[in-house]
């Protein structure tokens, strides 16, 4: 029997945002019929990743199966190192077997989506391009988000810098400041999975146009189902 698959998200209050968070999963598991999809968090929302892992690998009545956490973030950090990490640790005799997937990035489809929210936003080549990321205490997320500004830096002529929304420098707010310096219009990168506190904070940066987040697009769905197939050979 193939593991299942518990897709892990941040978590949001933002109703718009939980919608589209729960249509990535919709999408995978118009893919894969024939994968038990489940959904978790590590913050907001419930259930908790932790409890759901549980109820797969030590299930009451018995009946334990195996279980592949795809975290739906788009870089390493906090969540992924620590809360999801957690998760899948071992639970002794008995129990299934579980393991964390990677995170959704760093991936060259992420930039190519990144890239399209931005032709759609109607970028110019002169303007400044500042990509917006949710931000972490933990200096891979920026090395994460770093591969997505290099890869953008070669498709755009113009400026390209990143901010953050919190636990990182510069802010999104100053990075707009900083680009307004070299360009005569901003536009910010919302590099993030769907509404929520982060993306709103991000349209109020200053930016003169502010993309749309990257989810919903069926690449997410290759993603995911990538990741869940790399940690399924672990197990």
């Amino acid at each position: 029997m193939k593991p299942v698959l518990i897709g892990c998200s941040h978590g949001t209050s933002d109703p718009e945002g939980r919608a589209v968070i729960a249509s990535i999963l919709d999408a995978v598991r118009e893919a894969r019929p024939d994968l038990d999809i489940r959904e978790a968090f590590v913050d907001v929302q419930e259930p908790e990743v932790a409890a759901v892992v549980a109820q797969v690998v030590m299930p009451d009545g018995g009946g334990a199966r195996d279980a592949v956490v795809v975290p739906l973030l788009l870089s390493g950090g906090f969540h992924v190192s620590v809360d999801v990490a957690q998760s899948v640790a071992d639970r002794g005799a008995g129990a299934g077997r579980a393991a964390a997937a990677a995170p959704l990035g760093p991936d060259s489809r992420l930039t190519e989506i990144a890239a399209d929210r931005l032709r759609e936003a109607g970028v110019r080549p002169d303007d400044a391009v500042v990509v917006a990321a949710a931000g972490s205490s933990r200096p891979e997320a920026a090395r994460d988000v770093e591969h997505v500004v290099a890869a953008l830096r070669e498709l755009h002529p113009g400026p390209v810098s990143v901010g953050y929304g919190a636990m990182a420098q510069p802010t999104v707010s100053d990075a707009v400041a900083s680009a307004r310096e070299k360009a005569s219009r901003v536009v910010v990168l919302a590099f993030l999975l769907a509404p929520g506190y982060f993306y709103n904070r991000v349209t109020e940066a200053g930016g003169d146009v502010v993309t749309r987040p990257l989810a919903p697009d069926p690449r997410l769905t290759e993603i995911v189902l990538d990741r869940y197939a790399e940690a399924s050979e672990a197990l």
